[in-house]
């Protein structure tokens, strides 16, 4: 499809852009290339596909909802400089 330097200009007035007179006809081709594409997609037959109300899945899968403690205290004070009863043991910093 192709689009005329008006049509660019009074895109550009209403989308408050300042469009160089240089710069309008690369612009026309761009926009004539984005347009020719969108008119190819309504070559695509889309007859019997449902209409989507959102991309989203209709059932999430997700996994049990269990609670644990982790049972890996071990491994992650591993990597503490010092620890106590199960914990992170750090230096006092306020008074």
């Amino acid at each position: 499809m192709e689009i005329s330097k008006k049509t660019i200009e009074k895109i550009a007035h209403l989308a408050r852009l300042k469009i160089n007179e240089a710069d309008l006809e690369p612009m026309q081709e761009r926009l004539s290339s984005i347009l020719t594409w969108v008119e190819q997609l309504s070559e695509v037959p889309t007859d019997n596909i449902e209409p989507m109300f959102s991309v989203h899945l209709d059932h999430m899968p997700c996994r049990s909802d269990k609670v644990t403690d982790g049972g890996c205290a071990d491994d992650v004070l591993s990597n503490a400089p010092e620890s106590a009863l199960e914990m992170y043991s750090v230096p006092k910093v306020v008074e």
